[in-house]
């Protein structure tokens, strides 16, 4: 296999330093992100673009580097090519014809060559004997120079042609690396997701912050859909996952706190929190999810006050954002049906609450919050390295786990359905169903209660953890299967 990476465009205009560190870092990036999938994989960095080499034939691993390059910021687009020794007009096309002569069946196309190098030939020379071969000799519709059916693409390079087979789209944005750290607060809902993912588009190596207002299906929806993320669009550099109880600040709250002020207190009262974190992991800013007038606490007046209670950058990517924009995002880089499935946990609701806060009202209702309270939930919090974060759950495991399939039980396969594209699971004698794990909370109980089922995943924590959960809700029916 053989990929040709383009740069987003943003980069090459850069100054040379600064262009020539970007395209390091992303080759950087690449090569760690690939060295995973194969020892055989190359990055080759050139001046304005990157190449992946790779042996041929091999579609299961040609497919997830594709998959990497196009999660992986700071590529604009990447074309899947053929690369041979540079022969002359009809050894190109010959060259070309090889790869596209069935494809222009009923077709109409054109071919583009692009030429880089001493060579006794222009690119129009190219283009007009290539395409008039290709016209002769296939069962194209005929050569149409403007809006064609097909375009064929070429490249020639010194003494090396490429033919283009195909050209796919990447994430645009910076190479994570290039830019600095932040630090994203998620809860696992549609916003906070979004926020997180265009951080790390960006270039901005992005830690988690998590606020534990209480439940344990909570944490691990959340550490599940950070560690997805993470794995899918920041995997090139190691981040922190850090939860914070928050279950004692919020009860101070309720407490002290006037029932109309209270959603502008508990976001101050975050943000507090945030900020000391960030001091600690010598992180710049602290990112939201929060848009304009979305709920009562992101009124303008509201937002000013609660900024007002650190001096750390605070960024908000949705700031202006509408909501089924951020839920076609959300579908977009996959994380929807995680935000939908999202058990909530409501800090505080206040009947009538303030969407014009003040700031000397807020300040004498937080006279009465005893800060000790703040002070013991950052000083308790949990940090935890993002690629391990799902071992780490605590979890006093009560279901069976067992390497052979139980006579006629069903194994459901409840990884993400990117990782079961992958690598489908097929076990003789056995039943497989797909029902990834961000759907179980809901759609375990309308299946048969008297079918046993056993859960599935790669590494057989997740599976093990939702079992624990299922069996503590009433399913007794549930086991883990776990092939040696």
């Amino acid at each position: 296999m053989h990929f040709i990476v383009k740069l987003f465009p943003e980069i090459i205009v850069k100054s040379t330093p600064v262009r020539k560190r970007m395209i390091k870092q992303l080759a950087n990036n690449l090569t760690k992100l690939v060295k995973g999938l194969s020892e055989e994989l190359r990055v080759v960095r050139e001046w304005d673009k990157i190449e992946v080499v790779g042996p041929e034939g091999n579609e299961t691993l040609e497919l997830s580097v594709r998959k990497v390059l196009q999660n992986t910021p700071g590529i604009a687009n990447f074309s899947s090519v053929r690369r041979y020794a540079l022969g002359d007009l009809d050894q190109m096309y010959q060259q070309t014809l090889t790869h596209w002569g069935d494809a222009l069946a009923g077709k109409t196309f054109c071919v583009r060559a692009k030429r880089t190098g001493s060579h006794d030939f222009n690119s129009n020379e190219v283009e007009q004997y290539v395409g008039g071969g290709l016209n002769q000799n296939t069962d194209a519709a005929g050569v149409k120079l403007k809006n064609p059916d097909v375009t064929v693409r070429l490249e020639i390079k010194d003494d090396n042609f490429y033919v283009i087979e195909n050209t796919q789209p990447g994430l645009g944005g910076f190479p994570i690396g290039t830019q600095d750290s932040v630090i994203s607060l998620i809860s696992g809902g549609f916003d906070s997701n979004v926020a997180s993912y265009l951080c790390m588009k960006r270039g901005l190596r992005t830690h988690f912050l998590f606020f534990n207002l209480g439940g344990r299906a909570h944490e691990l929806g959340v550490k599940e859909v950070a560690h997805f993320l993470w794995q899918k669009y920041g995997a090139s550099h190691s981040v922190k996952f850090i939860t914070v109880p928050f279950e004692e600040v919020v009860a101070e709250i309720l407490e002290n706190v006037d029932n109309s002020q209270m959603g502008v207190i508990l976001k101050r009262m975050m943000l507090r929190a945030a900020s000391q974190v960030a001091d600690t992991l010598n992180v710049e800013a602290v990112v939201t999810g929060e848009a304009v007038a979305q709920v009562s606490s992101q009124t303008l007046a509201n937002l000013s006050v609660i900024d007002k209670v650190t001096d750390t950058l605070v960024l908000r990517p949705l700031i202006t954002a509408d909501k089924n924009d951020i839920i076609k995002t959300a579908r977009d880089i996959g994380t929807e049906e995680f935000s939908a499935s999202m058990p909530e946990y409501c800090g505080v609701i206040s009947v009538k609450p303030t969407t014009r806060a003040r700031m000397e009202r807020i300040e004498r209702e937080e006279s009465r919050f005893d800060f000790a309270v703040l002070d013991a939930a950052v000083n308790s919090r949990r940090e935890e390295m993002i690629h391990d974060v799902m071992e780490q759950v605590d979890a006093d495991i009560d279901v069976e786990v067992l390497s052979v399939p139980l006579a006629e039980a069903v194994i459901l396969d409840i990884r993400h359905p990117d990782e079961e594209e992958l690598n489908p699971l097929h076990v003789n004698g056995a039943r497989v169903e797909k029902l990834p794990f961000y759907q179980l909370g809901k759609k375990f109980k309308q299946l048969d209660g008297d079918t046993r089922y056993m859960l599935y995943c790669a590494k057989g924590i997740m599976s093990r953890l939702h079992a624990e959960i299922l069996f503590e809700q009433g399913h007794g029916n549930v086991a883990v299967y776990r092939p040696k």
